[in-house]
């Protein structure tokens, strides 16, 4: 008993000398009365004796300090996180394409010279064989097109780690690049809710809407990627705030195609359309003037689709 109590406060003179945390006290509370431990900013000590068992812990933290953003990234000597958006993760390094020197003085024509030679360099042995330069080709898609469409980075990142699936998978050959981008995009952006189309990814990739829809259930069969049906809910809120219309008619609106959603009228039917359907049979309802010529220019959906989905909707609206 007397070597144990002993060797406790061995061990809490060693921790207020060093400031190093002790396993044993933290473990069994305080060394003299067994009480709870608080730790504070500058100390840690006993609620019941008061007993000082640490003082001064060690800072971990940067020597200098920074009162905003900018100040902080100036100051700062590590370089940004890894990210799956890039093809080597941004571990490797970028020589900036600016003929300047640190101080901001223009470069001389030899050093102009040699600094292209190494951009041309850095830029051979970041790619080093075709698997990396068909990833930096498809992430840089990836990149654009969620940049255009206006997608969370988040969900961009998603579709980066789909496509490297596909890419050590080996679904690539005889598919294009930019259509198994796309198809990525596509399955991260339904993965994550956000209510974007296929139409919509379409036009700003650059290929054909056919192309598009086959390399995305070849991509998501061949990676067994879980695919919920599309909620056409998900596209109300975003189209009643471009249309400008009322909190009463999105809520309307909402419950007409919750009802349809219960009778399974969304089964094999695109969304788009259906939302569609559900803001213009609110409209009416609610007395507000939209008319179908107007959803179908801000929805990009046929008048004749909304003629379809509205009577469909109306139906289900009448027999309950």
């Amino acid at each position: 008993m007397t070597n144990t109590k002993s060797e406790t406060r061995r061990q809490t003179d060693e921790r207020h000398r060093t400031g190093r945390p002790n396993q044993l006290t933290e473990r069994n509370g305080c060394p003299e009365c067994g009480g709870r431990l608080h730790p504070d900013e500058n100390q840690t000590y006993c609620e019941s004796c008061g007993l000082v068992v640490s003082d001064e812990p060690i800072d971990r933290g940067p020597e200098w300090r920074a009162f905003d953003s900018a100040e902080r990234n100036r100051k700062s000597r590590v370089g940004a996180p890894t990210t799956t958006l890039l093809h080597d993760r941004g571990l490797s390094t970028v020589i900036d394409w600016r003929d300047t020197d640190g101080y901001g003085q223009v470069l001389s024509d030899k050093r102009r010279k040699q600094f292209q030679r190494l951009r041309r360099w850095d830029e051979r042995f970041r790619t080093k064989d075709a698997a990396e330069r068909n990833l930096k080709h498809a992430l840089g898609e990836i990149e654009r097109m969620g940049a255009a469409l206006g997608v969370p980075d988040d969900a961009c990142k998603t579709a980066s780690v789909i496509y490297r699936r596909a890419l050590e998978a080996e679904l690539l050959p005889g598919r294009s690049i930019e259509a198994m981008a796309t198809a990525a995009l596509y399955a991260a952006v339904r993965q994550a809710g956000i209510p974007r189309s296929i139409d919509e990814l379409a036009p700003v990739s650059r290929i054909d809407y056919l192309e598009l829809t086959r390399a995305y259930r070849y991509l998501v069969r061949e990676l067994e990627l879980p695919m919920a049906p599309p909620d056409p809910l998900e596209y109300l809120p975003r189209y009643a705030s471009r249309l400008e219309l009322s909190n009463e008619t999105e809520r309307t609106a909402r419950e007409v195609l919750e009802a349809g959603v219960e009778e399974g009228v969304h089964s094999g039917r695109h969304p788009v359309g259906l939302a569609a359907a559900a803001l213009y049979a609110a409209s009416r309802l609610t007395g507000e003037d939209l008319t179908q010529n107007e959803l179908s220019t801000a929805m990009d959906v046929s008048k004749v689709t909304i003629r379809n989905r509205y009577q469909e909707l109306l139906e289900v609206a009448t027999e309950g």
